[in-house]
């Protein structure tokens, strides 16, 4: 049994891609209310102005740096392109906002930290295992493999 999916070892591709596409698409909802104030969010001056409550300062920077990892990320999440780069930068958010606004609330929600843990967990599984399936960072995998055998080839003189 190849990855426990027994005569499917292909199939282990694509529970990352799953796992990218679903935590892609929180980070750029998260991020375009930050940004750009839809889908209930303040907006950089509401994101900011909560920045400042919180004591973050310069509060305005600050809310263009969360609201462009998270809508920046999500989208190179979207990509699966520098996937480990994305998920490290958006796991380091993720600590912040637990540090700063949810681990005075306790484990559970609504303002507890357990949704940010989650979103952790999933960003640290992506980090480990790769992008996976139908993603940017897997084509440029398999050219540079294509061109390691080419040179290999070369080398032995089988061209």
């Amino acid at each position: 049994m190849l990855n426990g999916y027994g005569d499917y070892p292909l199939l282990s591709a694509y529970g990352p891609t799953v796992l990218r596409l679903v935590l892609a698409a929180v980070f750029i909802a998260h991020g375009a209310q930050k940004l750009f104030g839809i889908w209930g969010g303040g907006g950089l001056t509401g994101t900011a102005a909560f920045f400042g409550q919180l004591g973050l300062e310069p509060a305005y920077p600050l809310a263009v740096v969360a609201g462009v990892v998270e809508f920046g990320g999500g989208l190179m999440l979207l990509l699966g392109a520098y996937t480990q780069i994305a998920s490290a930068l958006l796991t380091l958010q993720m600590l912040v906002a637990i540090w700063t606004v949810h681990l005075g609330a306790g484990f559970f929600l609504p303002e507890g930290y357990e949704f940010n843990l989650t979103l952790i967990g999933g960003l640290i599984c992506l980090m480990l295992t790769g992008a996976g399936a139908i993603s940017i960072d897997a084509r440029r995998a398999s050219q540079a493999a294509a061109a390691a055998a080419g040179l290999a080839r070369l080398r032995a003189g089988k061209v």
